[in-house]
């Protein structure tokens, strides 16, 4: 673990706060593996090219982003599938559709893995006492659903989500909407994620949160005004730390 600013990890928070995907759990391999599905099944279904399924979701992702700047409706995988079939010459095929994103989500769930240590470090938060929750983009419904997956339901106090909020991080809105519904006793925020972006810059900005980075493969440690206070790799240490100050 490397602390950047030391000072302000001489005591514990007020509230926890973290990102779910990419630090809780490795995103790429999951989405990789239900993506491949995804393609496979369209390849024997309609038997087109991989060339072609690539350029028509890509074109279909594109184009749902673009109307839905910003938003958790943005990444909604049922909207991506929808228009791919429709760049294909299908229609909106609305039964392919919902199976297609079942067939994606239900892949990605079988893959996924907790990080080692995140149950045992939220163990120990609500042992102490101190309130937590989860401030992530995506739809209310999968969020929901991969929490369930890992059994970390009753880990949370509250779940943010950028369909709740109305934006995406790095809006501000998730983050407010997380202390408004906390009510933490004082005002010192931890923010837990990997995204330089979206999580460390707009939760220091917003909450004035201290800002800890899950670093892993394809992570990078932010710079400039991205760059976290503390950054770790493995939860053991954001463990013995917690651990270390509750003694205090």
């Amino acid at each position: 673990m490397k602390i950047y600013k030391p000072k302000l990890f001489n005591q514990l928070p007020d509230a926890f706060l973290f990102d779910l995907d990419n630090t809780l759990y490795p995103y790429e391999p999951s989405h990789n593996a239900a993506q491949k599905f995804i393609r496979n099944k369209i390849i024997n279904k309609f038997s087109i090219t991989k060339n072609d399924f690539d350029k028509a979701f890509s074109n279909a992702t594109q184009q749902v982003k673009s109307i839905n700047k910003k938003t958790a409706a943005s990444h909604s995988r049922l909207l991506y599938f929808q228009r791919m079939l429709e760049i294909m010459g299908l229609g909106s095929q609305i039964l392919i559709a919902l199976e297609l994103e079942q067939s994606y989500w239900r892949t990605f769930l079988n893959k996924a893995v907790l990080f080692e240590n995140v149950k045992e470090l939220l163990d120990d938060i609500r042992l102490i006492g101190i309130p937590s929750a989860i401030v992530t983009n995506l739809t209310a419904q999968i969020q929901f659903r991969k929490l369930i997956f890992f059994g970390l339901e009753n880990y949370f106090d509250y779940i943010i989500t950028s369909e709740e909020a109305g934006a995406d991080k790095p809006h501000h809105k998730p983050f407010k909407i997380a202390i408004e519904k906390i009510k933490p006793k004082g005002k010192k925020i931890w923010m837990i994620g990997d995204s330089p972006s979206n999580d460390i810059q707009p939760s220091r900005e917003s909450i004035n949160a201290v800002t800890l980075q899950k670093i892993h493969t394809g992570v990078k440690v932010g710079i400039g005004d991205c760059k976290p206070d503390a950054y770790f790799k493995n939860f053991s240490t954001l463990k013995k730390l917690v651990a270390k100050l509750n003694k205090n």
